[in-house]
């Protein structure tokens, strides 16, 4: 037996001694760009069998191990010339030049498929949905677009989230911005985003803002040579049109990018909210208000800017960003006031009229240094943004029964302006081929003025005439070192952020200063089985602050009967966020499964509570803790060259504790296709979100479903999209709402089916052209 047992390691040994290790990568020839998913295969020169073969990885390596001799070696990308290389002898292991894949002109219009890049890439440490490849939110704005992004959902009233966590941190170019700032993300449009990076456990490099993870939206600024431009129209039922140009010019010492679109929107909607009271637990009246509304936005939006490029190592980025929205609301309201044995007391209708002009500007310039070093880097940002809106509210309120009243007059208006400056920067120094530090420092200043006037039949409301100041100083620092040894790599990391935020107001009632410094560690830990095969444990320690919406006193007066009001004295709420993620790749397939643990303290609840007329008050509060366990897979699979399936499920439980107890559990799962044949694409997506407790707050499940059809023609230079979204017309939110002595069954529809047309050419530049972004 021991004898076989040698024999059996001196033949192992020596056939490991007869094999060698082929390595080197492949490229896109015009762009230089990695390419994954390249195949590599080793043919015997003799018989032109096929002995082995490999795949390139995401940045275009490839290792093979082969037994040692002469072989022909084959180099192969749908939608690309071949490579070979004839009689190549291999006795001991190999690096390989740099293979060059040119495009094939000739090949086969199903074949393009295969070159096309993934819609969604799925990364460890975070996910890349490319908005190029998206049909469904064509004409549409960044809202649709996160509506088809891995792990996100958008709810509709235009609320993020991220895993079921409303507490993200939404960055435009990794940077915040007066963008994202009221609702402003339905007003970008779809065609100025180049790709989304979700990010679950952001390291000390990222602000600790945001206890559900980040998400960066990055502009559009193609770096293609010479002029090439895009024009898009689209038209839509019900009203949805848009006009969207794009366009970018290099030379070698500079590059000019620009995008300039206007869109308009208009929709219907209904809804209803009806509530029960009670006495001694005895039901004691009733109330049902049924609301009919019609909804429209007019967006105009500019971006243009230039990088100017000093030398091959310095590189300055100055841009500009305007937008200019204006939304309108007419809605109808029926109020009935039933006693206990649901008879009827008293009827009043109500109409509102509301107006919103809004204008926001936003100044960039970014400087960019590499060093001699490869992977050394310098850059520094400064930003300025300054926007203002301007809300009108018309309430005319009337009783039809018992008898007819006169028309009650209620009538508000808030102006509210922000001026905001940011400053930034980052530096990584290689240490070694293996080690690495980054370091950077931020500030952020923002100051938002709200003043607040309400008119009761042309009389000023002596309570609600206010000028409130709110000011905002964010301070933040971090270091973090990295390391990899073999398959083993990680990266730690300590933030530290101050704040000092403080509101102000005319009459000296909603005073007051919060001073606070807080440290933020990090750590993520990778281990690389294989270049297809990894696994990472992360951790870090995050902030919620409240924002202005959270601290503003003052809500609207559509219904006198439902107000929301801020909570000016509302505390940050922390959490600590663990991660265990694996991410494996096979050809056709990708499996990406994680688990996550999250504890969070000052938990933000909403406390609906009936003043001492009956009306139900919303505010914020700080409610207690929160631990929530959740796990989430994510797939990928291409079954034939012309179809792609992704799909994701998130699973979690949590536990609250504090002035609500609340123990729940709830999923959500999205599957999406895309298929192409020839020059015609299919994409159809479908979104379930199941029902959840939060709070006072029950919500019953959503699903929504999508398709989107695409033909391209004229060489590729044109391409008509039709959009069918919400098809099931299933796109409503119900919730149940208990507190104190009464019960509330609310249900929203905000807009019902939709479908567009989108027309879209191409000048200079056909779809195939890669759009090209700075590191």
């Amino acid at each position: 037996m021991k004898n076989l047992l040698s024999i059996f390691i001196l033949f192992f040994v020596i056939s490991l001694s007869a094999q060698v290790t082929v390595t080197g990568k492949v490229v896109e020839k015009s762009t230089n760009q990695p390419l994954e998913f390249a195949t590599i295969i080793f043919k015997n020169p003799a018989t032109n069998q096929i002995i082995t073969g490999e795949s390139t990885d995401q940045k275009g390596n490839y290792s093979v191990k082969v037994k040692k001799g002469v072989y022909n070696v084959i180099v192969e990308f749908i939608g690309f010339k071949n490579y070979s290389i004839n009689s190549l002898s291999l006795t001991k292991n190999k690096k390989m030049v740099t293979i060059h894949l040119e495009e094939n002109a000739q090949a086969l219009d199903e074949v393009e498929v295969i070159a096309e890049k993934s819609t969604t890439e799925y990364k460890l440490d975070k996910r890349v949905f490319n908005v190029g490849k998206d049909l469904i939110s064509k004409g549409g704005s960044v809202n649709d677009i996160l509506n088809n992004v891995p792990s996100v959902n958008v709810d509709i009233e235009g609320a993020v989230s991220l895993r079921g966590n409303s507490n993200v941190r939404i960055l435009i170019n990794g940077k915040p911005s007066v963008l994202t700032s009221n609702n402003g993300l339905e007003s970008i449009p779809s065609e100025t985003i180049q790709k989304v990076e979700v990010i679950t456990n952001p390291s000390a490099k990222y602000d600790a803002e945001g206890t559900g993870g980040i998400i960066n939206i990055i502009l559009k600024k193609n770096k293609n040579n010479d002029f090439g431009s895009s024009l898009q129209f689209t038209t839509g039922a019900p009203d949805n049109h848009s006009i969207n140009y794009n366009m970018n010019y290099k030379k070698e010492k500079f590059n000019l990018f620009s995008n300039i679109s206007y869109r308009y929107m208009s929709f219907n909607g209904n809804g209803y909210l009806n509530r029960t009271n009670f006495t001694n637990n005895t039901i004691s009246s009733f109330s049902n208000r049924t609301t009919d509304m019609n909804r429209s936005r007019s967006t105009f939006n500019l971006y243009f800017g230039s990088d100017y490029y000093i030398n091959d190592q310095n590189t300055l980025t100055l841009s500009y960003y305007y937008r200019n929205n204006t939304s309108k609301n007419s809605v109808d309201y029926t109020f009935n006031f039933l006693n206990n044995l649901k008879q009827i007391d008293n009827v009043l209708t109500s109409k509102e009229t509301y107006k919103e002009p809004q204008k926001a500007n936003q100044i960039e310039l970014n400087y960019v240094k590499t060093f001699a070093k490869k992977g050394q880097k310098l850059t520094v940002n400064f930003q300025y943004d300054f926007w203002n809106d301007d809300e009108n509210e018309l309430v005319e309120e009337q009783q039809t029964f018992p008898t007819t009243s006169a028309i009650n007059l209620l009538k508000s208006r808030d102006i509210e302006s922000s001026k905001d400056f940011l400053f930034q920067s980052d530096f990584k120094l290689p240490i070694s081929k293996k080690t690495h530090i980054e370091m950077g420092i931020k500030g952020e200043i923002r100051n938002i003025d709200s003043n607040y006037k309400v008119w009761d039949n042309a009389t000023l409301i002596d309570s609600l005439d206010n000028l409130l100041k709110y000011n905002e100083r964010i301070y933040g620092a971090y270091i973090q070192y990295g390391n990899r040894k073999n398959k083993l790599q990680y990266l730690v990391g300590l933030r530290a952020e101050y704040a000092n935020t403080g509101s102000t107001d005319r009459k000296n009632k909603f005073k007051t200063a919060k001073s606070y410094t807080d440290l933020f560690p990090t750590a993520h830990l990778t281990y690389n089985f294989n270049k297809r095969a990894n696994m990472q444990l992360s951790y870090s320690r995050r902030i919620r602050r409240p924002s202005f919406w959270h601290l503003n006193p003052f809500g609207g007066i559509s219904d006198r009967r439902n107000i929301r009001v801020g909570n000016p004295d509302l505390n940050p709420m922390y959490t600590n966020s663990f991660e265990l993620g694996v991410l494996k790749r096979w050809n056709k397939f990708t499996f990406n499964p994680s688990i996550y643990y999250q504890r969070t303290t000052n938990v933000f609840e909403t406390l609906i509570i009936p003043n001492t007329t009956g009306a139900l008050i919303s505010k914020p509060i700080n409610s207690g803790t929160e631990n929530r366990f959740g796990a989430e897979l994510a797939l990928r699979y291409s079954p034939n060259k012309w179809w792609r399936l992704s799909s994701e499920f998130n699973y979690y439980s949590f536990d609250q504790r504090g002035i609500y107890t609340v123990n729940d559990n709830t999923w959500s799962t999205r599957l999406n296709s895309r298929m192409r044949f020839s020059k015609l694409t299919i994409q159809s997506s479908f979104n379930y979100r199941g029902e959840r407790q939060s709070g006072q707050i029950f919500t019953e499940a959503q699903y929504r479903a999508n398709i989107g059809i695409s033909k391209d023609f004229l060489e590729d230079k044109a391409t008509v999209t039709l959009n069918m979204n919400n098809i099931l017309d299933s796109r409503v939110s119900k919730q149940l709402i208990t507190g104190e002595n009464y019960t509330t069954n609310t249900y929203n529809r905000p807009i019902g089916r939709f479908t567009s047309i989108t027309f879209t050419y191409r000048f200079n530049r056909s779809k195939k052209v890669r759009d090209r972004l700075p590191d």
